[in-house]
């Protein structure tokens, strides 16, 4: 049974850093009544048992131990199942709320009609743009405009706006997954996150399968959220690499047309694994220059 006016707030977590206890705190101090789930995937670096000493005692803190790496969806879907709030927000654990942002989040909600999931302005540490904030569809005509640099005529994946326009609230084929306030019935109707994916491309998935099930999918640009970028990424980047390569083969298996040509298909699979295979060697050789 959901409680009315309660933000259930999830967090997955997999060595995600010392910088977790103040992004915590910062969602306990929110205006608006709000319970935070932890979900945790096995962290080794101490971040969980920060979290729980930080927070013993509070009953609006919950820790799930996950017991191995479940990846992204999943540790939110376990969350999620128990979760009390008609509303759930999925955020990061190196984003950072201020007191109002939840509040504003509920309040812009609902003044839209069938929403299935509202986005945000992620902005980098100075305060820049993160152009994931608001995307399209990376279908495989987008992502070629993407990498042949014709993005910038408004053909890729990432939208290229303006400083101005990225502040103004408005439709969206899809949002970051860094932050995603979801009506908990939206959430459920649509099965909550495709487990089939374990880092990378599923809040596309997410927010392709909203739409389709016809919700809408909403960005507000005028609540700006900063992502701190911290954590596991950092740490085992062939790892995530591989799991976005994955994520982004899986994305276009079952929602790009061009994948029901035999041919494109192919050529597709072999393009992905090819970049992966020349991008991880120098992915280790950038992290063994920051370890020297």
């Amino acid at each position: 049974m959901t409680t009315p006016s309660l933000t259930s707030v999830v967090v997955v977590t997999a060595d995600s850093g010392p910088g977790i206890v103040d992004a915590m705190r910062r969602v306990l101090g929110s205006d608006v009544p709000v319970e935070l789930l932890v979900s945790d995937n096995a962290s080794t670096d101490g971040s969980i048992e920060r979290v729980a000493a930080a927070f013993d005692g509070d009953a609006r803190v919950r820790i799930l131990h996950n017991g191995k790496n479940l990846g992204f969806g999943a540790g939110v879907n376990r969350a999620a199942a128990l979760a009390r709030g008609d509303g759930l927000l999925v955020l990061n654990p190196d984003c950072l709320v201020e007191p109002d942002t939840i509040a504003r989040l509920r309040a812009h909600a609902a003044t839209i009609a069938n929403l299935g999931v509202l986005g945000v302005r992620i902005l980098h540490p100075d305060r820049s743009d993160e152009a994931a904030s608001l995307r399209r569809d990376p279908t495989l005509r987008r992502s070629l405009a993407t990498l042949s640099g014709l993005s910038g005529a408004r053909e890729g994946v990432d939208l290229p706006l303006d400083a101005r326009t990225r502040g103004e609230d408005q439709p969206a084929e899809a949002v970051s997954g860094a932050l995603m306030f979801l009506p908990r019935t939206a959430f459920d109707a649509v099965g909550g996150f495709d487990e089939g994916y374990f880092l990378h491309c599923e809040d596309l998935d997410l927010c392709r399968r909203l739409r389709d099930a016809g919700y809408g999918v909403r960005y507000a640009g005028s609540i700006a959220v900063v992502h701190g970028k911290g954590g596991s990424s950092r740490h085992r980047p062939v790892f995530v690499a591989w799991h976005k390569h994955r994520g982004m083969w899986r994305w276009f298996r079952r929602f790009d047309p061009a994948a029901r040509n035999p041919l494109l298909r192919g050529i597709v699979f072999v393009g992905l694994w090819s970049r992966f295979a020349v991008l991880a060697p120098l992915l280790l050789w950038r992290r063994w220059r920051r370890a020297g």
